[in-house]
């Protein structure tokens, strides 16, 4: 977790200075969270595609990938 936040701290910091960086990550949320755009693969197939932030108010994605909203 130590080393996960360090990076995310490092594509942030990076992506102010106008870099693009291509991140491929399986933490949704915090890599949503600093993602200009962003496109969700599932199974090779792209299934949503979005502003990070846009992305991470949608409930199909909420429900899917971060498990929350599911009974």
């Amino acid at each position: 977790p130590i080393m996960v936040k360090e990076v995310l701290k490092l594509i942030s910091i990076l992506r102010e200075q106008g870099l693009t960086i291509l991140v491929v990550e399986q933490n949704v949320r915090q890599t949503l969270e600093i993602s200009d755009y962003a496109y969700v693969l599932e199974s090779g197939r792209m299934v949503m595609e979005g502003r990070g932030t846009e992305l991470l108010k949608d409930s199909r994605l909420v429900e899917s990938y971060l498990g929350v909203g599911k009974t």
